[in-house]
């Protein structure tokens, strides 16, 4: 258990497509459904690499995702996390209910704000916004901060409208709909539960209002210190609305070393500690012999002996 009480911890494993072929990702995933200590598996929502060679390949994440559950039977799945910017949100609904009903009801639905109009002066720094370039691509619009986080609300109003009732009208700021009707609902009623990531403070208030799940990116992308700041700041949204912040699953991500397995213990057993309940191991690519085995053995097993975070 955590410092902080906020429940078991589970274990999640992150492939990410880019600049590896699919049959080594289902190799991946088809061994990690075999070990019961991996609670789920995770894509992303990319269409260009965002680091290595820029011609390099990557599958697209909700394709990918629906032939992965085709080939999986336990494990939970999702997108860490969905682009909101991508895909219309009926036509996103649509997607996740086929997926979750492929998958006999194993889906998380994680989403994300996507692409935003970054603070002026920040444009021409190399790497403030790897979006700019993957969006320009794709002829997608980049929409300033809090356009993002307001229709990612109309989002989630949405695919939970269509999802539970027969026929859906939805008139928003954004986006409007008129007699969706979407057959068949998801298995998992009333759906599938949501995950939003993110960490600016804005999004953190919709996590707190709307989400199951929170998820942040941690080392290396975000320190310790960070991502537990970030914590406590969502601490302060679920005071402000009347939550219980024990009914909100903590998810952070951790990029795995391959050849470090006990600094990736030392990160891994910090961030339990922090208080995070859920943490998703990300593979590098070329993915090792046994990776998802080797994961399990050298910091899954250890870093609940050490910590007594029981499953």
């Amino acid at each position: 258990m955590s410092e902080q009480g906020y429940g078991p911890v589970t274990f999640g494993i992150k492939t990410t497509p880019q600049h590896v072929p699919y049959e080594a990702i289902a190799r991946v995933w088809q061994e990690a459904d075999d070990l019961p200590e991996i609670a789920d598996a995770w894509l992303w929502d990319h269409l260009m690499p965002v680091a290595g060679p820029e011609d390099g390949p990557v599958l697209e994440g909700w394709t990918l995702l629906a032939a992965l559950a085709a080939r999986t039977r336990r494990l939970r799945l999702g997108l860490l996390v969905t682009s909101n910017r991508i895909r219309p949100p009926a036509v996103l609904g649509k997607i996740a209910t086929t997926v979750d009903v492929i998958s006999g009801g194993r889906l998380v639905m994680g989403l994300g704000v996507g692409g935003t109009v970054q603070p002026p002066g920040t444009a021409g720094i190399a790497g403030a916004n790897p979006a700019m370039a993957e969006y320009a691509a794709y002829g997608l619009d980049l929409v300033p901060p809090a356009e993002g986080i307001a229709r990612l609300a109309e989002t989630i109003a949405v695919l939970r409208g269509m999802w539970t009732q027969d026929v859906f009208d939805f008139r928003g700021e954004h986006y409007a709909l008129t007699g969706n009707r979407n057959f068949p609902k998801p298995v998992q009623r009333p759906g599938p539960p949501l995950l939003i990531g993110g960490w600016g403070t804005r999004t953190l208030r919709l996590v707190a209002e709307e989400a199951d799940i929170w998820n942040i990116p941690g080392p290396p992308h975000h320190s310790l210190e960070h991502v537990t700041e970030r914590m406590r700041v969502l601490d302060g949204h679920c005071a402000a609305v009347g939550r219980d912040p024990r009914t909100l699953v903590r998810s952070v991500q951790y990029l795995v070393s391959h050849d470090e397995p006990a600094a990736d213990r030392k990160a891994v057993t910090e961030l339990v500690t922090a208080g995070f309940t859920h943490i998703v191991l990300g593979l590098r690519g070329p993915y090792p012999p046994r990776a998802a085995r080797r994961l399990v053995d050298e910091i899954i097993t250890p870093v609940r002996d050490m910590t007594g975070a029981l499953a």
